[in-house]
């Protein structure tokens, strides 16, 4: 049945580049016998089944006038007048253009970029009512099979800019290990994972999470299965590659590089060149980032070919419905204006950013012996407990999460009210990732920057960076200094769990040593005498 309707496609071609009316006529009484799927019946459906898209740069004028004459559908003739009418605006030839332009005032839809109806009815389940910025550029440039470079904000819709035309190629030719994203965090692999699964879910995609924190044979057994797109941090797929027998991903049509630049912030550089040897030169690669660094733009003339670089955002800015303070204070007294502000924000989702695993630890504990529902999440976690904190954080049973940097960038945690720089970030370009948790996909949101004694510089070259001088958050002196005893004595009571965990841990731990050194215990029996 495909084959033959393979067939009449390229017959299709050719009836409507001749303008043989008889001719389309006959393929069209043959089309309509076909009845795909005992629902696709028209011609429109089929053109876009079976690869048709040429149609985008056909003169709708005359013969595809033809075509719907001889169908006389409905849903034909709707979704032709509309294409006729996007025809009809023909381009200002003084301006260039980049992809599909829409008025000012008219939002773009899926559908008008290009995208299938499973796709468009998929964005529409999971309330994508219009593309975004990056969406509108990247998604028209992808589908004409272009290396595309991304460079856009956190929280602008980059997930869909890639997985769209990703599943539309995969619609097109089903493949076992079709695509691959690497990320540079296991949080953000699982909640791409998370989109795309949605995205397809009509077609059954099925992809399989290979990051680090999870047994290697379990991944194996995964990986056995062939699942349609795998999403990986680098190390961890270089183990597979090396340890893995018999897997491997010479077929590969697409590779995706979310976060690039702290990709290779993170030493990821050796794993990015054994990722890119083992894979095939004939793939289609989107790059994305939110910075253009040194580094990414050496990676980028490694790994792309002629690649369309789209620029939604001017580099390192923040949105515009952001408010950003910041709050002078005594480095002694940080943990009481920290308590002082979740109080006067009591009731509102916030992220509070430290720059150690330890201090986030100890100020989740402090946090909870005043009655505030704080959970942490850093790298020295479980990666159970670390899927757990954000789950519970988005889930909104815990209001507060404390969270180093891991959590800064990718991660699309719907509703934060305000961000919290507890510490200033050591790098000034970490501070637009920190403050993009909250504001995002068009709400307001606000951020509050400690700045300390020791912090002046650090923080002078965050306003150099985004080029503004930020408002001070007011508070009362007084007002907040009555804490002080009550956060002490939290203080206190966090110190000393924090002993009693390290204590249990050591001493677990010199119990496995000890029992590995002294070996498995034997028993024998002793021999009768006879």
């Amino acid at each position: 049945m495909r084959e033959k309707l393979w067939m009449s496609d390229s017959k299709i071609r050719n009836c409507l580049r001749s303008g043989n009316e008889k001719k389309i006529k006959k393929l069209s009484n043959k089309i309509h016998s076909f009845n795909i799927l005992a629902t696709i019946t028209n011609i429109f459906q089929i053109i876009f089944y079976y690869k048709l898209y040429f149609i985008n740069d056909y003169d709708f004028s005359s013969d595809i006038i033809k075509i719907f004459e001889v169908t006389s559908l409905p849903n034909f003739r709707n979704l032709l007048s509309q294409k006729m009418e996007k025809a009809e605006a023909k381009p200002d030839p003084g301006k260039k253009e980049s992809g599909p332009k829409c008025d000012e005032n008219e939002q773009a839809t899926f559908s008008s970029l290009g995208v299938v109806d499973v796709l468009c009815e998929a964005c529409e389940l999971l309330k994508w009512k219009h593309p975004t910025k990056i969406q509108k550029e990247a998604i028209p440039v992808a589908l004409k099979g272009k290396d595309v470079i991304g460079l856009a904000e956190t929280g602008s819709g980059k997930t869909g800019a890639f997985a769209i035309p990703i599943l539309q190629a995969l619609l097109e030719n089903p493949q076992r290990l079709f695509g691959l994203v690497l990320t540079p965090t296991r949080e953000l692999a699982f909640q791409i994972s998370e989109q795309i699964e949605a995205l397809g879910a009509a077609i059954s995609i099925k992809c399989a999470v290979i990051v680090g924190g999870v047994d290697m044979m379990t991944q194996a057994l995964v990986l056995a299965k062939k699942p349609h797109i795998v999403i990986a941090t680098p190390g961890r797929l270089v183990d597979h590659f090396e340890n893995t027998k018999g897997f491997n991903m010479k077929a590969l049509k697409y590779l995706v590089m979310d976060e690039a630049d702290r990709i290779l912030n993170m030493d990821f550089t050796d794993d990015i060149d054994k990722i890119l040897q083992a894979l095939p030169r004939d793939r289609k690669t989107y790059l994305y980032s939110a910075t253009m660094t040194k580094k990414v733009a050496k990676l980028q003339r490694a790994s792309l070919k002629n690649p369309v670089r789209l620029e939604v955002s001017t580099k390192y800015t923040t949105v515009d419905k952001l408010q950003q303070f910041y709050l002078f204070i005594p480095a002694r007294f940080k943990d009481v204006y920290l308590t002082f502000a979740l109080n006067e924000q009591s009731g509102k989702s916030c992220i509070i950013f430290c720059n150690t695993c330890s201090n986030t630890q100890r100020i989740a504990l402090m946090l909870r012996n005043l009655g505030i529902s704080a959970i942490p999440l850093h790298g020295q976690l479980s990666q159970e407990k670390r899927l757990g904190s954000l789950n519970k954080f988005r889930s909104k049973s815990n209001s507060v999460l404390l969270a180093t940097d891991v959590a800064s960038r990718g991660l699309d945690i719907p509703h934060v009210d305000i961000v919290i720089n507890f510490d200033i970030p050591m790098r000034s370009k970490d501070y637009i990732h920190r403050v993009g948790r909250t504001a995002r996909a068009g709400r307001s949101g606000k951020s509050i920057t400690f700045v300390t004694q020791y912090d002046v510089e650090l923080y002078q070259r965050i306003e150099h960076l985004i080029g503004k001088k930020l408002p001070l958050f007011k508070v009362e002196e007084e007002e907040v200094m009555l804490l002080t005893e009550r956060v002490s004595e939290a203080q206190r009571l966090a110190k000393l769990e924090l002993s009693e965990s390290f204590n249990k841990k050591r001493k677990h731990k010199d119990d496995e040593e000890a029992e590995a050194y002294s070996g498995p215990k034997t028993k024998f029996k002793k021999k009768k005498k006879h």
